[in-house]
């Protein structure tokens, strides 16, 4: 019998599952169906055994897995990534691929993973193996054929092979090696509604360049719904297509689509026609809806992929429970449309009032909040610093803004998110209930009697809109989770090196060029990357705090759930005061110190206002500071170690059975506060970045800080020497007149719902600053100040009330730190602290993680605190149950 061969044409008919994996059986038997799929050729699963075999990796391989079997896969995928990496490709494996990829013509080739349990009915393994387009010549091919082979091994991968019940030594890895197609656009058909399951429509997906940016979820695609039979376009919408995918020569990038092309339908009449065509080909052939990748070069169409829809029956019947008979979901559609356009007429009616003042609480009913994001970017922002958070936003949060309703805005130039968003989506997918539980440790609790108003859109339109884009940013979630730690690794150097390149510009073009290749693309990047790092595992700081909550209380988690700081990887949030410590006593140089943590300070987002590392007399203040306080940070993270192995000893005496549950509860939680935190780092430092380059387009254009008061987009047209519709700077005097009456008023409420006037707000004598509600149902102000737990330990002191971080020099060590909210920027005042209260916050907020590593008791999301509570009474802080009793009050 002869051996199996190690490539094959594409078309092959031995392109079975065996031996050219899922998606290599797939793309053989559409190409010889006669269907446009590139030409090229297969590399077989006998070449991985060979590779396998030859190079003895077969029971390392297994054994890394079981090792790490029950617990996180990500061990087994670096050890066997480095198996693979140092292990050659036997030579007649190598050989043959050179030789059909000669053959082929030498191009540049989409390399794409094709495993043996892959593209499979009811488990299609979507996003679990690795493509890797644009790679040209022998040697790269051979690289990217062995990554492709390691991907097999990957953590994602090896989890989803078990809860398939897949058997981890039964699996084997193929790789397709295709023509490039560099299209001019790219999407995604689907041969049934993947959302409704309805089989009397196609819904495709469109973008401009290759179709990573729309499988990959980084673009918001156009949507066309067309009717079946006969190909009649039923709906379209228009996606805003910031960003595509191109080719670079090497590889692929996205950058920015041109504007008069964001809101351009992608495909015409005609496309859209020849891909329902292709549609119903590609269904016919396989006897079941399909999931087709597809690409159009020059107006001609190319098939890259197809795979089973999965889920599409239970879609179906849910769809039939909802809406029986057909007539009614013909109805509750049409209503649906009547509801989108009537919400989109009236979002456009306020967007001009909203846009002058800065205000979207003026667009409608909602609940705003300025918990979690809203204490890392606590000032009113100028106009460059919101528009570089709206890009950063929608790299971070692509599946929570929806059409029309934005999931943050401004009020009052201040940063909000909505929560009236939020629960609406978890309405829609039934867990309102429990949204309150789940979004409460990180928004903080809501006043007694306060509702969350909805947004106005029916539960099937959500459906709709929310699904498609929460799919795909589950898949890249997955392939960015898989390169946090190389990402961790490199970013500070890149931003170091994009600084210099920043600096080293001498022209308006070339600054622009500068934005559009790699400032604005590496921002998104950074983005997707925090993204990544807040959703690998949405479980650990949500219901995993719930689980630890009922098995110890509250107030233990704030014992257990410290050490962030200890091991191999620091806290990054912890840093800044670490960085500080260090050049203290004198371990580092001031160079050190600004290159490390030089980007983290009180208004790190905020681009218009220097950094810590650019900053000598700031550096000067806060050193100052850590000399006048009560305990070095050694001290108290020694400190707070002890407490946190009296709490385990608490636990094992009280509960022996649940310890090992609890401890990888915790571990899972540490795990995700730490990438949490290293990836808005990141952001942050990206955000310096972006500072540098304003600074320069001000000097080279002659306009200064005239341009933090422009818009991204704004300062292109200015290095690009004008824009249509005259100069934006034209706009500028009136921007900062208004950002200096917003600065001049205090902080707004943490809670806001309704319509709100910082102006007639901050003029009201009986404002309060824990909550508005234009409606007026709130519950009273309460006259306790009661909060979150944020870190155990019981002191008394005299209060300290600041209302920002510019006063921190009044702190007196000793004395109880109270304020509106804290960031990182804050955390060089804690070794002053006796105890810290704050009105905003929940139990991950920063003033409660960085309270924990230290050790300092704090009570969070009080709301009054700074309404209640003057500077000189004394008080005493119950961190462990979330209370400040007033002791003794200060003379009037």
């Amino acid at each position: 019998m002869s051996e199996p061969p190690l490539v094959l044409p594409l078309a092959d008919a031995g392109a079975d599952l065996a031996l050219t994996g899922g998606k290599g059986a797939s793309l053989a038997r559409m190409a010889a169906a006669g269907l446009p799929v590139p030409p090229g050729f297969h590399v077989t699963t006998e070449a991985y055994e060979r590779f396998v075999a030859e190079n003895s990796l077969r029971d390392a391989i297994l054994s890394a897995v079981a090792d790490a079997a029950g617990g996180s896969y990500a061990d087994a995928e670096r050890a066997i990534g480095r198996l693979f990496a140092e292990h050659d490709i036997p030579e007649p494996v190598g050989a043959a691929i050179r030789e059909a990829y000669s053959a082929l013509g030498g191009p540049a080739v989409a390399v794409r993973s094709s495993a043996t349990a892959e593209d499979l009915p009811g488990l299609s393994f979507a996003g679990q193996q690795e493509t890797y387009l644009d790679v040209q010549g022998d040697d790269a091919l051979l690289a990217a054929v062995k990554r492709c082979w390691a991907s097999l091994w990957g953590a994602r991968a090896i989890a989803y092979r078990t809860r398939g019940g897949v058997a981890q030594d039964e699996v084997s890895m193929a790789v397709v090696v295709q023509r490039l197609v560099p299209a001019d656009a790219a999407g995604v058909l689907f041969t049934a509604d993947p959302v409704t399951g309805a089989r009397d429509r196609m819904v495709v997906n469109a973008a401009w360049g290759l179709g990573e940016a729309v499988v990959g979820g980084q673009v918001t695609p156009d949507t066309v719904v067309v009717g079946r039979p006969g190909g009649a376009v039923l709906s379209r919408r228009t996606g805003d297509k910031a960003v595509m995918t191109v080719r670079t020569g090497g590889g692929t990038a996205e950058v920015a689509v041109p504007e008069a092309r964001r809101t351009m339908e992608v495909l015409d009449a005609a496309q859209v026609a020849t891909l329902a065509d292709l549609g119903e080909r590609v269904e016919e052939l396989y006897g079941h809806p399909m999931d087709v990748e597809w690409a159009f070069l020059g107006g001609r169409p190319s098939i890259l992929q197809a795979r089973p829809i999965t889920g599409l029956d239970a879609a179906e019947s849910a769809r039939a429970a909802e809406a029986s008979p057909t007539s009614q979901a013909e109805a509750e559609a049409a209503q649906a449309e009547a509801e989108a356009a009537q919400a989109e007429e009236a979002a456009q009616a306020s967007h001009a009032q909203a846009e002058e003042a800065w205000n979207d609480s003026l667009g409608g009913d909602y609940l705003w909040s300025n918990g979690n994001l809203g204490e890392a970017i606590p000032d009113v922002m100028t106009p460059s610093t919101y528009s570089f958070v709206e890009i950063f936003m929608s790299g971070a949060m692509r599946a929570s803004s929806v059409a029309e309703f934005r999931a943050y805005g401004r009020i009052g130039g201040r940063f909000y998110m909505n929560l009236s968003l939020a629960a609406t989506i978890a309405t829609t997918f039934g867990m309102g209930k429990r949204f309150a539980a789940f979004t409460e440790p990180v928004f903080g609790r809501l006043p007694a009697g306060m509702e969350i108003p909805l947004v106005p859109v029916s539960r099937w339109r959500m459906i709709k809109l929310i699904l498609p884009a929460a799919i795909a940013v589950k898949r890249e979630v997955r392939a960015n989770a898989r390169r946090l730690p190389e990402f961790f690794a490199t970013a500070p150097r890149r931003c170091e090196r994009l600084r210099e390149h920043v600096a080293a510009t001498s022209t308006a073009a070339g600054l622009a060029a500068l934005w559009r290749s790699e400032l604005g693309p590496y921002l998104l990047e950074c983005s997707h990357m925090l993204e990544a790092a807040t959703r690998q595992d949405t479980g650990a700081l949500g219901l995993g705090r719930v689980r630890l909550a009922k098995l110890v209380g509250e107030s233990e988690i704030a014992a257990l759930g410290s050490g962030l700081h200890g091991g191999e990887s620091g806290l990054a949030s912890l840093g800044l005061l670490v960085g500080l410590d260090r050049l203290s006593r004198g371990e580092i140089d001031r160079d050190v110190f600004a290159r490390e943590w030089g980007h983290r300070g009180p208004s790190e987002f905020e681009v218009s206002i220097p950094r810590p590392g650019e900053d000598p007399r700031w550096i000067d203040a806060r050193l100052a500071g850590l000399r006048g306080a009560e305990h070095d940070v050694d001290a108290l993270i020694a400190r707070q170690s002890e407490r946190r192995a009296a709490a385990w000893r608490r636990l094992a005496e009280r509960h022996p059975r649940q310890v090992s549950r609890a401890r990888r509860t915790v571990a899972r939680m540490t795990k995700a506060l730490r990438d949490r935190e290293v990836a808005r780092s990141e952001v942050v430092r990206a955000f310096w970045t972006l500072r540098a380059y304003v600074l320069r387009a001000g000097e080279i254009t002659g306009h200064g800080d005239d341009l933090f008061f422009l818009s991204a987009d704004e300062i292109l047209a200015v290095l690009d020497a004008g824009s249509p519709g005259g100069s934006p700077l034209a706009a500028v005097a009136g921007r900062r007149r208004l950002y200096e009456r917003y600065r001049a008023l205090p902080p707004y409420p943490a809670l806001i719902r309704g319509r709100f006037d910082p102006f007639r707000w901050a003029a009201d004598p009986l404002r309060r600053g824990d909550v508005y509600d234009e409606h007026d149902q709130g519950a009273p102000a309460d006259e306790a100040v009661t909060g979150f737990p944020g870190a155990s330990g019981v002191v008394e002191g005299r209060v300290r009330v600041i209302s920002g971080v510019e006063e921190g020099e009044t702190l007196r060590p000793g004395e109880i730190l109270v304020t509106t909210v804290t960031n990182v920027g804050w955390t060089p005042l804690f070794p002053r602290a006796a105890a810290v209260v704050t009105d905003v916050g929940a139990p991950l907020s920063h003033a409660a993680i960085v309270a924990r590593e230290l050790g300092i008791p704090a009570v969070v999301g009080c709301g009054n605190a700074t309404t209640r509570l003057r500077t000189g009474d004394l008080v005493r802080v119950d961190g462990r149950h979330g209370t400040v009793e007033v002791l003794q009050a200060a003379p009037a």
